[in-house]
């Protein structure tokens, strides 16, 4: 009888608590609409007065052809959308996410939500009727077009460090370098490595997020077989920051070729990645099918797109779900829905990090390693947002090919690791994959979170990563 009322009043709990998320999410993302709205103009009349160009992020104009036979269009089709360029010599494909400049308001979201229940059966009605084949539309961001156009003259839109960025040596080292790639850690043998190991850390982080945790906890025979390489992606860390890019799925991919593979000689090499990073690793994976011989994926953000949803806006919905509760899900939709309060924290945040890390030194008397801190707060505002909406967003619709691909035309071992408790990425990801790839073995870690799945239980996962590597060599 007790335990029938226990079970009645969490039940009328829950439920409450789930009324109070919904009520309260609606305030709170109702007033971050307006305070976004206004932060947009606050910013473009401050950029206008520092660096004297008036930005109009919001606007779209049409296809544009110049006298030097440039086109650019973005072709929104139903799933995704492209941006295309053309030149007297080259076609070029960027992968533009439709999110960067399409996420209709939470006032908007949920009337559309109502209509969509309201008439339901009329949609029902509708869809056995006989439906026009549908075009696509070609519509053009102008914010996209300044970017890819300054790409193809080979200039910089913006300067070099932008006002709202930091301005530091640490995070512009890169400007000093003809060389312009990106950073990366190496450890291990540098002539006569058997193996190579290419490490790609998450989304804001960098690659202190393995050589602080993992790299002095490989044993002294790991080191001596295996080339260990951690790479800081392009803008964040050490690595550029070039305000002109876009941060497609084919720059970062194509910076990591560049940097690690051709730059280090890599022929065959395992892969370990982290959140964001198993994105990028499939995506090499498909490039380099006969070079890659295990791969390691941490929490990857895998989220099958139902047929006939928008995948751009269907992941971003998982993702950032304008909730207030749980935290994570909050700051994930405050991220990635608003570019100008994400602008702003990046203000605070990144272009401060010197203040903040001298704050947390003082008050943890310099007790405590401060490598996490350093990774999340140490890039620029136009790589992280890029990257969230281009990458993680952006690519929902490819990772279904990418996953098939490495089922039927790879023979690598592929391990999914993913902590109990991750509150960023659901579990539910990482069996996603295992569906996808049956041969993939995956394993919980109990009690541990995104981050704690590595962080805190270090040296038992690279004992775990070395018997990964040696089985993948034997087999």
């Amino acid at each position: 009888m007790e335990f029938s009322v226990m079970c009645k009043a969490r039940h009328v709990l829950t439920l409450i608590g789930s009324v109070l998320n919904i009520v309260l999410s609606f305030i709170v993302f109702c007033f971050l609409d307006i305070l976004d709205f206004v932060l947009c103009f606050v910013y473009k009349v401050l950029d206008f007065c520092i660096e004297s160009e008036w930005k109009n992020p919001g606007s779209y104009s049409a296809a544009t052809l110049d006298g030097s036979g440039k086109i650019i269009v973005s072709e929104q089709g139903e799933t995704e959308s492209e941006v295309v360029y053309l030149t007297s010599t080259k076609f070029q494909l960027e992968e533009i996410s439709d999110t960067l400049y399409s996420r209709p308001s939470f006032v908007t979201e949920v009337s559309n939500q109502l209509k969509k229940l309201t008439f339901d059966t009329i949609t029902i009605t509708k869809s056995t009727e006989k439906k026009k084949p549908t075009r696509s539309t070609i519509t053009i961001n102008s914010t996209i077009v300044k970017l890819l156009q300054g790409r193809m003259i080979g200039q910089y839109l913006y300067p070099i460090t932008r006002w709202s960025d930091c301005d530091c040596q640490f995070c512009n080292s890169w400007t000093y370098s003809t060389k312009r790639t990106l950073f990366v850690k190496s450890d291990g043998p540098k002539d006569q490595a058997k193996e190579d190991v290419v490490f790609i850390h998450g989304f804001v982080s960098s690659s202190a997020f393995w050589t602080e945790t993992l790299f002095p906890n490989f044993s002294s025979n790991a080191k001596s077989i295996y080339r260990l390489l951690a790479v800081d992606l392009l803008g964040f860390g050490r690595s550029p920051k070039p305000n002109d890019s876009l941060y497609t799925l084919r720059e970062h991919v194509d910076m990591i070729e560049k940097s690690v593979l051709e730059g280090y000689g890599v022929r065959s090499f395992h892969i370990v990645a982290h959140s964001l990073g198993c994105i990028l690793a499939l995506a090499i994976a498909v490039k380099h099918p006969e070079s890659v011989k295990s791969l390691t994926l941490l929490a990857p953000p895998y989220y099958p797109v139902p047929k006939g949803e928008s995948a751009t806006q269907y992941v971003m919905r998982r993702v950032a779900p304008r909730q207030v509760w749980p935290p994570m899900a909050f700051c994930a939709s405050v991220g990635g829905w608003y570019q100008y309060i994400a602008r702003t924290v990046s203000l605070v945040l990144c272009k401060n990090h010197r203040l903040w890390d001298f704050l947390i030194k003082i008050i943890t008397g310099n007790r405590i390693r401060t490598f996490l801190l350093e990774g999340f707060i140490r890039h620029t505002h136009i790589a992280s947002w890029h990257t969230l909406h281009n990458v993680i967003f952006g690519t929902s619709g490819k990772l279904d090919r990418y996953l098939d691909i490495i089922r039927d035309r790879l023979s690598c071992d592929v391990t999914v690791f993913h902590g109990e408790d991750d509150e960023v990425i659901p579990l539910e990801c990482s069996y996603n994959v295992q569906r996808r790839i049956p041969r993939a073995r995956v394993k919980v870690v109990e009690n541990k979170d995104h981050i704690t799945i590595v962080v805190g239980r270090q040296k038992e996962f690279a004992r775990e990563l070395e018997e990964i590597w040696k089985k993948s060599t034997k087999n």
